[in-house]
């Protein structure tokens, strides 16, 4: 899962600073699912990273390409 944040999010060319502040989810949380160390997270933080990222959960995670 939090490979396709990390393609989505380097295809907006944001960093994970960036998109803690725009989505107001901790860079920490964003690193553990971008690197696979938090496997699961709530509805509500993917809402807020996709919003952020200017796309849906939908598109970040069942569209072929970003």
């Amino acid at each position: 899962m939090g490979y396709k944040i990390k393609e989505v999010r380097e295809a907006r060319k944001m960093t994970q600073e960036e998109l803690a502040e725009k989505s107001g989810v901790s860079r920490g949380t964003i690193s553990a699912l971008e690197n696979g160390f938090v496997r699961t997270t709530t509805t509500k933080t993917l809402f807020k990273l996709a919003k952020a990222l200017g796309t849906s959960v939908d598109q970040i995670f069942f569209a072929e390409s970003v």
